[in-house]
């Protein structure tokens, strides 16, 4: 494991240098969009290493309580990936069959703010004050 600068300084560093001395010096269209791109993507992963396993963990528990199932905090964070694909992928499977369980909704739109909130905050939040 590395000491410093951990993985998140070292995105906010590159993030801060796209911001302050690439992005100014674009005067192309072309250029300018790209390195926006590259900043959003940069501040992407800074939320999702900020955030950690947090959401995709509640993900797992509501999923497991919506489908029955007794949920085993996986070892790392890759399995508990595969756990999380194999839930989703059993929902998918009794929504396909008409066996949509009671709260299904509201898990759906829980992992939807979830994902928004690393993805795209500013989004979600334009969506919670037009409602």
């Amino acid at each position: 494991m590395q000491d410093r600068p951990t993985a998140g300084e070292l995105l906010e560093a590159v993030r801060i240098f796209l911001e302050t001395e690439v992005l100014p010096d674009r005067s192309a269209q072309r250029e300018r969009f790209r390195t926006l791109v590259a900043i959003n993507v940069v501040t992407i992963v800074e939320r999702e290493l900020n955030a950690g396993s947090i959401t995709l963990r509640e993900e797992a528990q509501g999923l497991a309580r919506l489908l029955g199932r007794e949920l085993s905090p996986p070892e790392s964070d890759a399995k508990l990936v595969v756990v999380v694909r194999d839930l989703n992928a059993e929902l998918a499977w009794r929504i396909r069959c008409g066996e949509l369980p009671d709260g299904t909704l509201q898990q759906l739109l829980s992992t939807t703010v979830g994902k928004l909130a690393i993805t795209s905050p500013g989004y979600l939040a334009r969506s919670a004050e037009s409602v």
